[in-house]
C-alpha cells in the first residue's frame, strides 16, 4: 500500500512539475493580450468590479456579439479576434475560444503562444487527440518549443503513456545538434533532459533519472532542476 502511494505521489508531482512550464493557462491569459486596466474596446469597456454577475454576463454578451460582428465583415481582423478571445475567456467559455484561437494561431504561425493556448483549449474541452495534434504541429516546424513540449508530454502522462512521452524527448535530444545547427538555440538540451528525467521518474527508471540530473548538474551548476530532482528520486525510493 505504502509502495503504491509513493508511487501515485512521485507521478503526480512530476505531472505537476511537467505543468508548470507551460504558458500560462486560459484563465490567465487575458493580461497577455490586454494590459490590466486597458479596457477592451472604447465603447465597451470590461465590466467594473462592483456589476452584478447579471450584468457583468449581459455586458460580456454584448461586446462578444460586437466582435462577432466585425468579424463577419473583417473575418481576419486580428483586434477583433483577440477580443473576441478574451471576452469568451472572461466568460470561461472555453469551446467558444477554440475559434478564434485557431485563426489567430494560423494568422500568427511564428507565435506558437496561441498555437499551445489551442492545443490546452481542446484538451480542456475533451479533444485529447486534437490538442495532441496541434502539439505536435508545433514541433514540426520548432522541436525545441518547450510550451508545446511540456504540454505533449503532460498530456502523454496523464494518458498513462510513459513511454510515448520518454521516445518524444529521446528523439529531441537526438536531432537537437542538427536543430541547432539550422537555427542555433533553438533547443534548449538541458530542459528537455530534465524533462526527460522527470518521466523516468514517473516510470521508477530512478538510475536513468540520477544519470541525467547529473548529466545536467554538471554542464551548469547553477541550475536547480536537476537538484531538486534528484532529492524528489531520494525521496521516493
Amino acid at each position: 500500500m505504502a509502495e503504491k502511494r509513493n508511487r501515485w505521489l512521485v507521478t503526480t508531482i512530476v505531472v505537476l512539475g511537467i505543468l508548470a512550464f507551460l504558458v500560462p493557462t486560459l484563465a490567465q491569459v487575458i493580461p497577455t493580450f490586454f494590459p490590466s486596466g486597458q479596457p477592451s474596446t472604447a465603447n465597451n469597456p470590461a465590466p467594473g468590479a462592483t456589476a452584478t454577475p447579471a450584468a457583468q454576463k449581459a455586458e460580456l454578451e454584448a461586446q462578444a456579439k460586437g466582435y462577432e460582428l466585425v468579424l463577419q465583415r473583417e473575418p481576419d481582423n486580428q483586434t477583433a479576434l483577440k477580443g473576441l478571445l478574451q471576452t469568451r475567456l472572461q466568460m470561461n467559455d472555453i469551446k467558444g475560444a477554440i475559434a478564434p484561437l485557431e485563426k489567430l494561431s494560423q494568422a500568427n504561425p511564428n507565435e506558437t503562444m496561441y498555437a499551445t493556448l489551442l492545443a490546452q483549449a481542446k484538451q480542456q474541452t475533451g479533444d485529447r487527440e486534437g490538442a495532441a495534434q496541434t502539439y505536435r504541429d508545433v514541433l514540426k516546424t520548432k522541436p525545441g518549443d518547450m510550451n508545446a513540449l511540456n504540454g505533449l508530454v503532460a498530456l502523454l502522462i496523464q494518458e498513462q503513456r510513459p513511454e510515448a512521452a520518454a521516445g518524444l524527448l529521446q528523439d529531441t535530444l537526438k536531432n537537437a545538434s542538427q536543430a541547432n545547427q539550422v537555427q542555433p538555440n533553438s533547443v534548449d538540451v538541458g530542459s528537455v533532459q530534465i524533462l526527460l528525467a522527470d518521466v523516468y521518474v514517473s516510470q521508477k527508471r530512478y538510475e536513468e533519472a540520477i544519470a541525467i540530473y547529473k548529466e545536467v548538474e554538471k554542464a551548469n551548476k547553477n541550475d536547480f532542476r536537476p537538484v531538486v530532482g534528484q532529492a524528489l528520486v531520494l525521496c521516493s525510493t
